[in-house]
Formats: structure tokens, sequence, C-alpha cells
């Protein structure tokens, strides 16, 4: 049985970039991209960049997040 699912576009990415800056909720996130509130955290969790050297510059941006997303793709 096959699954059907629509993965993140760049606007979807760009809109939960903007509810992150606002620090609104996840449920809420989840709501209003119309997406399960698991999605949202994976998504953050797994597209977040982080530098090291400047630590002030990390966080969920969303061209960062895209390309994350797009070369995890590629090497599958």
């Amino acid at each position: 049985m096959s699954r059907c699912y629509l993965l993140l576009t760049l606007a979807d990415r760009r809109r939960l970039h903007q509810l992150v800056e606002r620090k609104v909720p996840v449920n809420e996130m989840a709501r209003q991209l119309s997406r399960h509130r698991s999605t949202i955290y994976r998504e953050i969790r797994r597209n977040t960049f982080h530098d090291r050297e400047l630590p002030e510059y990390s966080g969920y941006f969303s061209t960062v997040a895209n390309d994350i997303a797009k070369d995890r793709r590629q090497r599958l």
C-alpha cells in the first residue's frame, strides 16, 4: 500500500520561517500550513542551519532549509 504525501515547497518554508521568527506555537504553524505538527517539528529539526563559528547566525531560514532538503533527496 503506497502513501501519497506532498513535500514542503519553498513557499511553505518561507511561511514557516515567518512563523518561527514570530515564535508561533508549532500546533498553530501546523494548522496554518495544513500539515501535521510532527511534519513541522521534523522540518525544523532537520533543516535548521547551525554555524559553529558564528552561532548568532544559526536558525531556520527558508532558502537554506530548501537547499538542505534538496541535497538530502539527491543523496537518497
